[in-house]
């Protein structure tokens, strides 16, 4: 994964405007590739019901074993041809481990309509932040660290909420999570206007993950809230 705490301010400065829109324009464009394996491997995750059995610890090593793989092999081959399918290919299983929580959400009487609201909210979240990237003009990179920090607590939650089972435990790791990646993504998407991220496949990944963290939370703040059982 690319390191988001390096300041870019530096590297900006000599990208010229006509290479940062073109990076912007093909990361828009993968990032819209780039749902289509999701959705796939989600459909594939939830009419097989393949993933159910990966809870607990076994589903932590599984998806983690399996992201930070991926983020690896694509770090590797940003810079080559193999990089777009790399990518695409990890999408793909991440729409496989996102199923899991889709299937959850589905069996609620209202859950098809908690995952439109889902995915209308994590819309709507990168809407804002791609404007509000857009008319920014001070230099943000001094947020880097401290999202790091705020991801990295996160992170640690989850896994610790993983073997305590806590419902009020995700609901608060769901909402900092939400909190977290929204900024996320406005920090990215500042760093590739400003010329910061000229990597278009690394740019992608990054705000794939933060539309993935965002959908996820809401997802799950929705279904722990907001579901009606038959």
């Amino acid at each position: 994964m690319n390191d988001r705490t390096l300041n870019y301010a530096d590297a900006g400065a000599i990208v010229s405007q006509e290479q940062r829109n073109k990076v912007l324009r093909n990361t828009y464009w993968l990032l819209a590739l780039s749902l289509l394996p999701t959705v796939a491997g989600a459909w594939l995750g939830v009419s097989t019901g393949i993933t159910r059995s990966l809870s607990g610890g076994l589903g932590l090593i599984v998806f983690l074993g399996g992201a930070f793989g991926f983020m690896y092999a694509i770090e590797k081959t940003k810079n080559s041809a193999a990089g777009v399918p790399v990518l695409l290919a990890f999408t793909f299983f991440m729409g496989l481990m996102l199923s899991r929580i889709i299937g959850m959400v589905l069996g609620f009487k209202n859950g098809s309509e908690l995952v439109m609201t889902a995915m209308g909210g994590t819309a709507g979240v990168f809407f804002v932040m791609a404007s509000l990237a857009s008319v920014i003009k001070r230099d943000i990179s001094g947020m880097g660290k401290w999202l790091f920090v705020g991801a990295m607590v996160v992170f640690v939650g989850a896994i610790v909420n993983v073997f305590v089972g806590s419902t009020v435990g995700m609901m608060v790791i769901s909402t900092l999570c939400v909190g977290v990646f929204s900024l996320y993504m406005l920090y990215d998407l500042k760093q590739i206007i400003d010329g910061g991220e000229t990597n278009y496949i690394s740019a992608t990944l990054s705000l794939y993950l933060d539309i993935f963290n965002v959908f996820q939370s809401l997802l799950a703040l929705l279904g722990i809230m907001g579901g009606e059982r038959d």
